[in-house]
């Protein structure tokens, strides 16, 4: 189940890849929620790949999906929080696109900060 996890997301951000060198705009589905999750789960890899330690406390992850619906992960009451739509914290993840150019992306607190510059979900 892991390797097909992480498959999936490989899968996805290569798509993102083919899009773009066909000047097309990917359609996001809300099955970004999948991809959400392994880029959250991801963090403690991507703290080491950075050389940072993880901040101590939880971090709750609020995410607007295509439909609307919202996908979260935490705590409710953790004090850093990442918000917006899936799609920028999604291309954020599989590095194609950085945290600083996704304006909708709203980071509260210095631990959900360091999580979005660390962000990375593979090599």
């Amino acid at each position: 189940p892991a390797f097909a996890t992480a498959r999936l997301m490989e899968t996805w951000a290569h798509g993102l890849d083919v899009f773009a060198a066909l000047g097309l705009e990917p359609v996001d589905t809300d099955r970004l929620a999948h991809v959400a999750w392994i880029g959250v789960r991801a963090l403690p890899y991507a703290y080491s790949f950075a050389g940072v330690e993880p901040p101590p406390g939880p971090l709750r992850v609020e995410l607007v999906l295509p439909s609307g619906a919202v996908w979260t992960f935490g705590p409710e009451d953790a004090p850093d929080r990442i918000e917006g739509p899936a799609g920028q914290l999604c291309r954020v993840f599989v590095q194609r696109l950085r945290a600083s150019d996704a304006p909708d992306l709203i980071a509260t607190g210095d631990g959900a900060r360091l999580a979005l510059q660390s962000a990375r979900a593979f090599l």
